[in-house]
């Protein structure tokens, strides 16, 4: 089972790289864009015998992936690929 990890700046961080990105679109032309959002994501595999994904998700983001200071995190389960 595979599983992508979100991790984000909470709205409250103010987000340098959003906000360059965002500059850079300007420059393009594109004055509609009125923010930009930096994140990064991580895609887990989990073996097809695991009891309890959503536990696991929980303790690999809370204790490693995500810097509850600034970040926040959401997961999605991946359609499985045949």
């Amino acid at each position: 089972m595979q599983v992508r990890i979100f991790v984000t700046y909470k709205q409250s961080v103010f987000d340098p790289q959003g906000e360059t990105i965002k500059d850079a679109i300007h420059t393009l032309g594109h004055q509609e864009v009125e923010a930009v959002k930096v994140g990064k994501f991580f895609d887990v595999t989990f073996a097809p015998d695991t009891k309890d994904v959503e536990a696991a998700v929980k303790e690999i983001a809370d204790q490693l992936l995500v810097n509850f200071n600034m970040e926040t995190y959401t997961y999605q389960v991946m359609e499985d690929a045949e």
